[in-house]
């Protein structure tokens, strides 16, 4: 396929602006709106920005890291870069869905591209009933916290908090606590990625929680519910060299 019509996106750091003034020049600007890639010149967060305000769009996404880590990008260069995308690979991400009602009747509906997580609000810790597919797994997780983690965003938040890593083509999510206090020995679970995991918060008023889906928060929610959409496809770019897959799997092997 060729790319002759590239949309260049950049984070506003100096290197990132560098690198959108460098390849504008030689390669032209197109609309997003009107375009055959998008390239996103930033790190993972703007990665994450840049596929959340595209995530309707039927648009593949190469991200070029211009940031620090760059799990989700491929390295930098420009000579070469229309016969990179000819030969890139393409992987395809499904978001989470969370539901979210607060402790007045509010609810809430937002995407998750790497994992929706609950925090305690307040000194104390959260209380926390858990079920997966309407059948009630832990009937007490008392903790700081908890996620659902999509591959993709396994290896960030997830894997900070000692969950396990996903490869791409697993076909699961993983169910992680934050700080788990009862009980002490459960670490973490691994679901079928068409499983509906909700969480229901106990002792609402004394313990608050809040969900977090990438960057959208709900403050005293009294229960969320995660699933993936499946109707919803994000296509994302890699070098053949540097493909998804391969990090996910050598991350694993890190000392």
């Amino acid at each position: 396929m060729k790319f002759s019509r590239i949309a260049f996106l950049a984070a506003e750091q100096e290197a990132a602006q560098e690198a959108l003034v460098q390849l504008t020049t030689r390669f032209g600007q197109a609309s997003p709106e009107d375009c055959d890639v998008i390239v996103s010149l930033g790190g993972d967060g703007f990665m994450l920005e840049t596929m959340h305000r595209f995530i309707s769009e039927e648009v593949p996404i190469y991200g070029m890291n211009r940031g620090t880590v760059g799990f989700l990008l491929n390295q930098y260069a420009f000579e070469d870069l229309p016969e990179r995308l000819e030969r890139a690979q393409i992987v395809r991400l499904h978001p989470l869905i969370m539901s979210a009602e607060t402790r007045d009747g509010t609810k809430y509906s937002a995407l998750a591209i790497n994992e929706v997580s609950l925090h305690r609000e307040s000194r104390q810790a959260a209380k926390l009933r858990i079920q997966v597919d309407g059948k009630v797994r832990l009937d007490e997780l008392i903790c700081d916290g908890l996620l659902v983690a999509t591959p993709a965003g396994s290896t960030a938040y997830n894997l900070s908090a000692h969950g396990p890593i996903i490869p791409m083509g697993a076909g699961v999510l993983a169910l992680t606590p934050v700080s788990a206090f009862r009980p002490r020995r459960w670490r973490s679970a691994l679901l079928p990625h068409k499983a509906v995991v909700s969480v229901e918060v106990l002792e609402q008023n004394k313990r608050p929680v809040s969900a977090v889906a990438d960057f959208t928060e709900v403050r005293d929610v009294s229960q969320v519910t995660v699933k993936e959409d499946r109707s919803i496809g994000i296509d994302l770019m890699f070098d053949p060299e540097h493909n998804l897959e391969e990090r996910i799997i050598a991350e694993q092997f890190v000392p």
